[in-house]
């Protein structure tokens, strides 16, 4: 995977995210440049594993979200606990991180209860030896 983005790269990023059903025509017009240089730029970042998908994000206001920290027991992989912790109904996204935790998992559900029960199967989960969580109480975009 090369990294040798540049500003426009990063600007057209930074437009995807925000909308990736955003035709080239119109990244072209916003950035300044035709729209062949933005399909072929956008081609490049996805080969190169930069972009790695398109996706959506839905806004529900029923929703409720959870960072949980969690402590891999220093016998256990970490990659392993990971990608069980990716099996678990409510799991959002898996970040392997740095400093006294090594994993934050972002738990989302439509209530409280169901986010508790997220977090006691987190718990159960082979390899996790502690774990800190906080609700999300606002996002902010």
């Amino acid at each position: 995977m090369s990294n040798n983005q540049d500003s426009i790269d990063e600007k057209i990023i930074k437009i995807l995210q925000e909308d990736a059903r955003k035709s080239f025509v119109d990244i072209a017009n916003e950035i300044g440049y035709s729209e062949s240089a933005v399909r072929r730029r956008v081609k490049n970042l996805t080969q190169s594993g930069i972009i790695t998908k398109f996706t959506i994000a839905t806004q529900s206001a029923d929703k409720t979200s959870a960072i949980t920290l969690i402590s891999v027991s220093s016998t256990s992989d970490t990659s392993t606990v990971s990608a069980n912790l990716m099996k678990l109904t409510g799991v959002q996204t898996i970040y392997e991180i740095t400093g006294q935790y090594d994993i934050a998992a972002i738990i989302s559900s439509t209530s409280i209860a169901e986010i508790n029960r997220c977090i006691d199967d987190v718990r159960r989960t082979e390899g996790v030896a502690d774990t800190n969580t906080v609700i999300v109480l606002r996002t902010i975009r």
